[in-house]
């Protein structure tokens, strides 16, 4: 196998339906905050293949959250991204 193989990462259980196992994914997320709304396309999540919660993981959301505020001190009411990997 060529250096571009990487193990697929081994799923957990889903903690809201305790039935499903996550699978990796994308998701649409959508932030609030003072008025405005931000919904960011795309974003790399494990997803529960019962139930269809998401799992966004603490590297993404940290990133998440540094996009939203630049979205907020930008200014307007409503803001459309892709997400975009740092």
């Amino acid at each position: 196998m060529g250096s571009e193989f990487q193990p697929e990462e081994k799923g957990m259980r889903c903690v809201i339906c305790k039935q499903g196992e996550t699978r990796a994914g994308t998701a649409t997320v959508t932030l609030e905050r003072n008025g405005m709304t931000l919904v960011i396309r795309h974003v790399p999540a494990r997803i529960c293949t019962n139930c269809g919660e998401e799992y966004v993981d603490e590297a993404t959301t940290t990133q998440l959250l540094s996009g939203a505020e630049k979205a907020v001190q930008a200014g307007g009411q409503v803001h459309i991204r892709e997400f975009a990997s740092a």
